[in-house]
C-alpha cells in the first residue's frame, strides 16, 4: 500500500474482504447517516479499537499508573504499620534467642 497525503492526514487504502450480506449493510447503513463507507468503516474500527483497548506493555502501562499516584503504600499509614509489623517481628525473633 502506497500511503497518499490528503490535506494535514496521511490516508492508507486497504483492500478488506467482507461478506456479501455485511457489505449491503454498510451501504445501506452509509447511505442512511449520509456518510462515506471509508468514514463509516473509520468510525466503526475507531469505536471497536476504544472498545478493547488493551495496553501493548502491561508494565508500562503500571509504570505510568504508579508514577501518577505513587506506588501502592507509600502512604503514611501504610509506611507506619509496615515498621511496626518489621519491629515486632524482630523483637519476637530477638526474644527467641
Amino acid at each position: 500500500m502506497i500511503p497518499k497525503v490528503t490535506g494535514y492526514t496521511l490516508v492508507v487504502k486497504p483492500a478488506i474482504s467482507i461478506p456479501d450480506e455485511l457489505y449491503r449493510q454498510v451501504e445501506l447503513c452509509s447511505r442512511r447517516l449520509k456518510v462515506s463507507r471509508s468514514r463509516l468503516f473509520a468510525d466503526a474500527v475507531r469505536e471497536y479499537l476504544a472498545r478493547r483497548r488493551i495496553p501493548p506493555d502491561a508494565t508500562a502501562a503500571w509504570n505510568e499508573v504508579i508514577a501518577k499516584v505513587g506506588q501502592p503504600g507509600d502512604e503514611p499509614a501504610a509506611v507506619a504499620l509496615r515498621n511496626r509489623g518489621k519491629a515486632t517481628l524482630k523483637a519476637s525473633v530477638t526474644a527467641r534467642r
